[in-house]
């Protein structure tokens, strides 16, 4: 299902896709960006179907549903693009209820779209998901308690992603014989998801040498301070140029590609990596945090130099995994019982992916897709 919707007021273009239900449900994020179009929507729609699919697993109470997606194509940053959101929300609002679980992507905030939806008395993020729900208030329990929770600054649902791209760096580091505090890496983005990447790397012991946002490449080879600087960063993971020390150093946006470093994670936009660009990458491992950033002819040219990519629909995955573990109480919501199911669950898919990739001569990206797909087939089955 594919709906194209215009804005009355700025005309602005939004879209809708849903890829596949799954007992008559989808899931996926709404993002914001300028230039954001149909296609990239159904192909974000697509990830988000394999992503749901990859997490189906005997004993969970959360069986994945399918996989949906919405785009708008608004500048976040502009005067009245909450406005543009709340029409969109308001106008898609059927949809949602019927079929769509939706929470933020790029460029939308989730505490944006929670007051829109409440003051305009729209239900939630997740009204699709109560045909599903056997105790809603077992499940609102959990939610408040999940989504109120403060870990060192930051709330829980904002770190629960990134430290799911974290564990799966881990793990293919381990993967390849190398230890984390001997390993180096640079992040592009440092909202949520990328700033709570370099969070959990960081504590595993990775030196975090650069870190590129909106404006810039800040970088540092004896390593970030990442606690300051995600001290100090704005709502769009902008970093505070005061807060950085003498020694930090302040680059182009695209210096990030060919950084030094043994890890490159790539959490901001799609399609940043292209055939254009991919040969002033030396990282040995990139791990897609962002959805869509690595350009299939990029991966193949970087395959080819023996460059480790794990997919997006694998790594960036623990943000929609763990609303479901809340929702369907694989989870009590506190940070104990949560940091617990990512870091076991995202280890041990990576660890498969590549262990199945090595040993069947294929890319860990087609070795995911794999198991997604089978996955899907025993869903659809109903073989679960």
């Amino acid at each position: 299902m594919d709906i194209t919707w215009q804005d009355p007021d700025t005309g602005a273009l939004g879209y809708a896709v849903i890829d596949t239900l799954v007992r008559g449900t989808a899931s996926g994020g709404l993002r914001m960006r300028k230039g954001c179009t149909l296609e990239e929507v159904r192909g974000l729609a697509q990830g988000m179907t394999r992503k749901e699919a990859i997490h189906l697993r005997e004993g969970r109470h959360y069986v994945p549903v399918g996989g949906a997606k919405g785009g708008i194509d608004f500048d976040p940053r502009a005067p009245g693009a909450k406005d543009v959101l709340e029409r969109f929300l308001v106008d898609i609002n059927p949809i949602m209820h019927a079929y769509w679980a939706l929470g933020e992507d790029l460029g939308v905030r989730q505490d944006d779209i929670d007051e829109i939806l409440a003051r305009r008395e729209l239900g939630s993020g997740l009204s699709a998901v109560n045909k599903l729900v056997a105790d809603p208030a077992a499940v609102e329990a959990r939610a408040t308690k999940a989504f109120s929770a403060i870990v060192d600054g930051v709330a829980q649902d904002e770190l629960v992603g990134g430290l799911g791209v974290a564990t799966s760096v881990i793990a293919a580091l381990h993967d390849a014989g190398r230890h984390p505090r001997e390993s180096t890496a640079v992040i592009q983005g440092f909202g949520s998801m990328g700033g709570a990447t370099a969070r959990h790397l960081a504590e595993a012991g990775l030196r975090i040498v650069g870190i590129a946002d909106a404006d810039g490449f800040v970088s540092n080879p004896a390593g970030l301070d990442v606690e300051a600087l995600l001290a100090t960063r704005d709502q769009f993971g902008g970093i505070d140029r005061e807060a950085l020390r003498p020694e930090d150093q302040v680059g182009d946006r695209d210096d990030w590609l060919a950084a030094d470093a043994d890890v490159l994670v790539p959490a901001a936009v799609s399609y940043s990596i292209t055939p254009d660009n991919c040969d002033r990458i030396i990282a040995s491992l990139i791990v897609e945090a962002a959805n869509m950033p690595v350009l299939p002819a990029a991966e193949e040219s970087l395959l080819a130099r023996s460059v480790t990519v794990i997919p997006d629909f694998l790594a960036n995955s623990a943000t929609n995994a763990w609303w479901w573990w809340v929702t369907f109480g694989d989870v009590d919501g506190s940070w104990e019982d949560s940091r617990t199911i990512v870091t076991t669950t995202l280890r041990e898919l990576t660890t498969e992916v590549l262990a199945v990739a090595r040993d069947q001569g294929i890319s860990p990206r087609a070795a995911a897709q794999a198991k997604a797909d089978a996955n899907l087939a025993a869903l659809h089955a109903g073989d679960l």
